[in-house]
């Protein structure tokens, strides 16, 4: 057989064909459906946080009371992000994204017909397992359907939709509970993502570096490469290299620390989990604190929305300035932004007959920060790992992040009674751990890669 037979008959290699091609229609349309995923997934997770201060007047509990609450659903979401990352890889990342969908679009359904807070606990646990599972397959999604020069931007302008799923759920939470109550908030947070099944099942596609792994599936590959513009002239795809020089022959948690991974694996765990900590500190228990000073449920409610509303640009830009500086400068100057941001929020009097419009414009640029570094986070993690263990790795990683979740629930719950100096001072304490964690990454994305 001749030398150029040899060739034409050699599989065609999908790496360089995904990491250096163009960023199509194609690939932009899995990151529009994929976002739509995560803008319920932060809808859904921010809910219980707004119909807080309306469940406490209907049941006559207290805010304390939702503390083992929002730390078994968080339990759920760290498991369900460990396992869904690792389901992600063995049986797909559409599969995953899809199941964890519905699971959290049904269960939050369920959890507006609660009649109290043991079977609110049950439900948010379930719901938590399903938004836990989500947020790896999407990132990998993404980063998969994207090429290198546009992988931070593309991974970014993903999860920046959980800030964005947050400002929706608070300019919907602030028309809804003050004339329909809590239950109509949950009944919409359940029925978008169930709708939203429908949709992925029908017209998302599977990662083609999932796909190439598995011959069986060669047909479905050959579909998805095509529409991406690629063929291989009857010579068929095939994967066996890693963009970054690095392949990991089997998933396991154990390879998250094999030499080349476990500093970053240590720092990254470390960042996600004070970032998240900080964050969930917010989400979770910014309108019941802003309640405790005086504001009404409108007020309440806006507060967080304008926290979201900065995360959504603070995030965009964040992504800017990857591109242009790398992740390392970028990522910790939005950490010392938010730690300062955070200190003079700590200073500012919170009282419900002045300086509502002062306290916005601070909960914004605070907002801008924490969720920039939030957001971010994931993109540095998919950029740390390679593709044959990224779900694995971004998902051991953020369920890590869910630890610190599970701690916000005790940590807002000491601190949202107590007045805004003790509330927003632990949240610049815990960001100032985040921005060490960051010093010490060393796979950090630099100019040259993400420009």
């Amino acid at each position: 057989m001749s030398q150029s037979s040899q060739t034409a008959s050699r599989p065609v290699e999908i790496g360089p064909l995904l990491d250096h091609g163009p960023w199509g229609g194609y690939q932009k349309l899995v990151l529009f459906m994929t976002a739509l995923a995560v803008i319920l997934d932060g809808f859904d997770n921010q809910v219980l946080g707004f119909a807080i201060p309306a469940i406490v007047k209907e049941w006559g509990v207290t805010r304390q009371d939702f503390a083992p609450i929002f730390a078994i659903g968080f339990l759920g979401m760290s498991l369900g992000t460990a396992l869904g990352g690792m389901l992600g890889d063995r049986a797909g990342r559409r599969t995953a994204l899809i199941a964890a969908v519905a699971l959290f679009g049904v269960s939050t359904l369920a959890s507006a017909f609660a009649p109290n807070l043991v079977w609110l606990g049950v439900l948010r646990t379930i719901s938590g397992f399903g938004l836990g599972a989500a947020m790896p397959n999407a990132t990998t999604l993404i980063a998969e359907f994207s090429p290198t020069r546009r992988r931070s931007l593309a991974v970014t302008l993903g999860i920046v939709c959980i800030p964005l799923g947050g400002l929706v759920g608070g300019l919907v939470a602030a028309h809804t509970l003050p004339s329909l109550g809590w239950r109509a908030l949950f009944i919409m947070g359940g029925i978008a993502p169930i709708i939203l099944t429908g949709v992925l099942a029908v017209w998302l596609p599977e990662s083609p570096r999932f796909l190439a792994g598995r011959p069986v599936r060669a047909g479905e590959l050959d579909k998805v490469m095509a529409r991406m513009g690629h063929a291989h002239g009857g010579a068929g795809f095939s994967d066996h290299g890693e963009a970054d020089g690095v392949k990991v022959a089997r998933v396991s948690f154990g390879q998250l620390f094999d030499k080349a991974f476990r500093l970053d694996t240590v720092a990254l765990w470390g960042a996600f989990f004070f970032c998240i900590l900080s964050t969930y500190v917010v989400f979770s228990w910014a309108p019941s604190m802003l309640s405790a000073s005086g504001f009404d449920l409108a007020v309440s409610s806006n507060g967080l929305a304008a926290f979201n509303l900065g995360g959504v640009l603070g995030a965009v830009a964040g992504a800017w300035a990857i591109l242009r500086y790398g992740s390392r400068v970028s990522m910790l100057a939005m950490a010392a932004g938010a730690v300062i941001s955070c200190g003079l929020l700590a200073m500012t009097p919170l009282d419900a007959g002045h300086g509502v419009t002062r306290l916005m414009a601070e909960l914004f640029v605070a907002g801008a920060f924490i969720n920039g570094v939030q957001t971010t986070l994931y993109a540095l993690a998919a950029q740390v790992y390679p593709a044959s263990v990224r779900a694995t790795g971004v998902g051991a990683t953020a369920a890590v992040g869910r630890l610190g979740a599970i701690v916000s629930s005790f940590v807002g719950a000491a601190v949202v009674s107590t007045g805004g100096a003790a509330y927003f001072g632990a949240i610049a304490l815990t960001m100032t751990f985040t921005l060490v964690s960051l010093a010490a990454i060393r796979r950090h994305a630099p100019r040259a890669l993400a420009a």
